[in-house]
C-alpha cells in the first residue's frame, strides 16, 4: 500500500532501472582505472620521461576545472528533444574510447617530434569525454527517481558498483596482465585498453538502457517551461542555494581528508613505521568487501527510512566514535603487537575497529548522489530552472580545487618535522614526531572534516520531510504545464 501510495505522490524508477542505471559506474570507472596507468605509458613506452609526464597530467588539472562548468552549462541548454543523459553518454563513449585507444595504441608510433603534443592533445579530449560522463551520470540520478525514500538506492548501488568493478580490474591488472608483461611492453596496456572498451560499452550500454523511459523533457525540472539556464545565472546559483554551499562544504572536506589519510606515504607510515608491518595493509584491503558490503548495505537502509541527510549525519557520527577510538588504542596501547600470527586484544580490535570503521565511511560516500540530486531538485524548487549539469560541475570543479591539495598538504606537514627532502619509508626509524604526525594525517585531519561536515548539515535543510514537500511542489508545477500543453493542444 505504501509503494502503491509512493508511486501516486513520486516518479519513482523501476528496480531494474535502478539496478541497470548503477552500471554508468562500471564503465565511468574503468576508464579512469586505464588513466592509472597513464604515467607508466608515457614515461616507459612513449619516451616521454617521468618529469614531463608527472607535470602534463598536474597540468592537466586545471583544463579539467575549466571544462566542468562550461560543459555542464552547454548541457543545461541543450533542449533534451532526444533526451540529456543519452546522448551525452554515447559522445562521452565515444570521445573516451576514441582517445585512450589512439593514446595507448598509437602514441609510441608517432614519430618524436610530435609524440609529446599528440599526448597532450588526446589527454585533453580525454578530459573532456571523462567531464561529459561524470555529469550525464548526475543528471541521470537526478531524473531516474525523485522519491526521497528510493535515491539512497543510487548511492548505495554506486558504491557497490565500485568496489566491484576495482576488485575484478585490479585482479585482471595484477594477477593476469602483469603476468604477463612487463610495464615495459606495450602489449599489457593494448590488452588493458581492450578490456576497458569492452567493460565500458556493456556499462553505458545498461545505462542508457536504464535511463531510457525517463531521459525525456516533461521530467526535467518543472517541464517544458522551465527557464533556461544562462551563463550569468552561474553566480546567482552559487550565492543563492544554502543546500548547495553546505553540500559542497561537507563532501569536500570529506574528500580531501579522506584522499590524505590515503595517502601512500600516510599508509607508510601507520602501517609501516608505527605498526611496523606494511604487509597488513594488504590484508586489511583484502579484508574490508565483506564488511564493506554489509554496513553499506544497513547504512543505505537507514537512509531510505529516515532520508539521505539523516543516513549522512549518523554515518559521519559513526566515523567519528570509530576513529577516535582507533586512535585511543594506538595512542596508549602496544601498536607492534598488531600481527595476523598475534592474533591478541591489539590485533582484534584494531583489525575490527579499522574495517567497520572504513566502512561506515563508504556508507557517507555513498550518500553524495542522492543528495547532489536533492540539491539540483531544490534549485529547480526556487528558481524554476533545471541546471543538473552546472549544478553538478560548481561542485566537481571545487571538490577537484580542495582534493588537488591533499598531497602540498601531506608534503609540508612531513617537512615541518624533517623530511624535506625525501618522504618517510617502511626502513625509516620510528620516533614520536613520526607518531604524532601520522596520528594527525591518519585521524586528526578526518576528525576536523567530520566536525565540519556536522556543522554544514546543521545548515541544510533538505531532510526527508522537506524533500517530499519541494518534489510534490515541482510535480504539481509539472502538471501545470502539462495542462497547459493540453489546452494549446485542443
Amino acid at each position: 500500500m505504501e509503494k502503491v501510495e509512493r508511486e501516486k505522490r513520486f516518479r519513482r524508477a523501476k528496480k531494474w532501472q535502478l539496478v541497470t542505471f548503477g552500471f554508468h559506474g562500471f564503465a565511468h570507472n574503468s576508464f579512469m582505472f586505464l588513466m592509472t596507468l597513464v604515467s607508466y605509458y608515457a614515461a616507459g613506452i612513449v619516451g616521454l620521461g617521468t618529469v614531463i609526464a608527472s607535470l602534463i597530467i598536474t597540468g592537466s588539472r586545471i583544463f579539467d576545472g575549466i571544462t566542468d562548468p562550461i560543459i555542464g552549462l552547454i548541457i543545461d541548454k541543450t533542449k533534451g528533444k532526444y533526451g540529456k543523459v543519452r546522448p551525452v553518454l554515447v559522445v562521452a563513449f565515444l570521445i573516451l574510447g576514441l582517445s585512450t585507444s589512439l593514446m595507448f595504441l598509437t602514441n609510441h608510433l608517432v614519430p618524436d617530434g610530435f609524440r609529446l603534443i599528440y599526448f597532450i592533445i588526446l589527454y585533453m579530449l580525454f578530459i573532456i569525454g571523462y567531464t561529459l560522463s561524470g555529469i550525464a551520470g548526475n543528471i541521470g540520478n537526478n531524473i531516474l527517481t525523485n522519491d526521497p525514500k528510493q535515491r539512497p538506492v543510487l548511492g548505495g548501488l554506486n558504491m557497490v558498483y565500485t568496489m566491484l568493478f576495482y576488485s575484478i580490474a585490479t585482479v585482471y591488472l595484477t594477477m593476469y596482465l602483469a603476468n604477463k608483461y612487463t610495464y615495459s611492453q606495450v602489449e599489457l596496456f593494448h590488452e588493458m585498453t581492450i578490456f576497458t572498451l569492452i567493460v565500458a560499452v556493456v556499462g553505458y550500454g545498461l545505462a542508457i538502457l536504464g535511463i531510457w523511459s525517463k531521459d525525456r523533457i516533461e521530467n526535467f525540472g518543472t517541464g517544458r517551461n522551465a527557464t533556461v539556464i544562462k551563463f550569468k545565472d552561474l553566480w546567482t546559483i552559487l550565492k543563492g542555494n544554502r543546500p548547495l554551499q553546505m553540500f559542497v562544504l561537507a563532501m569536500t572536506t570529506d574528500k580531501l581528508s579522506m584522499q590524505i589519510s590515503g595517502n601512500a606515504v600516510v599508509n607508510v607510515m601507520l602501517f609501516g613505521i608505527v605498526i611496523g608491518n606494511y604487509a597488513l595493509l594488504g590484508v586489511t584491503q583484502g579484508m574490508a568487501m565483506i564488511p564493506n558490503l554489509l554496513i553499506l548495505f544497513f547504512g543505505i537502509r537507514y537512509a531510505m527510512k529516515f532520508g539521505s541527510k539523516k543516513g549522512y549525519v549518523i554515518a559521519t557520527w559513526g566515523c567519528i566514535i570509530l576513529y577516535s577510538l582507533l586512535f585511543l588504542l594506538l595512542w596508549l596501547g602496544d601498536p607492534t603487537q598488531i600481527r595476523m600470527d598475534n592474533i591478541g586484544f591489539m590485533t582484534i580490535s584494531f583489525l575490527f575497529l579499522f574495517l567497520v570503521g572504513g566502512a561506515v565511511r563508504y556508507v557517507s560516500s555513498g550518500l553524495v548522489i542522492p543528495m547532489l540530486a536533492d540539491v539540483v531538485d531544490y534549485n529547480t524548487y526556487k528558481t524554476n530552472s533545471y541546471a543538473p549539469g552546472i549544478i553538478s560541475a560548481v561542485y566537481t570543479f571545487i571538490d577537484k580545487a580542495v582534493s588537488s591539495l591533499q598531497q602540498t598538504v601531506v608534503g609540508l606537514l612531513l617537512a615541518f618535522i624533517g623530511f624535506k627532502n625525501a618522504f618517510p619509508d617502511v626502513d625509516t626509524p620510528y620516533s614520536e614526531e613520526l607518531f604524532w604526525m601520522a596520528m594527525f594525517l591518519n585521524f586528526g585531519v578526518l576528525m576536523i572534516a567530520w566536525i565540519a561536515s556536522l556543522i554544514a548539515m546543521k545548515y541544510y535543510p533538505l531532510d526527508k520531510e522537506r524533500m517530499e514537500e519541494i518534489q510534490l511542489e515541482i510535480e504539481s508545477r509539472r502538471e501545470t504545464d502539462q495542462d497547459d500543453l493540453n489546452i494549446i493542444a485542443k
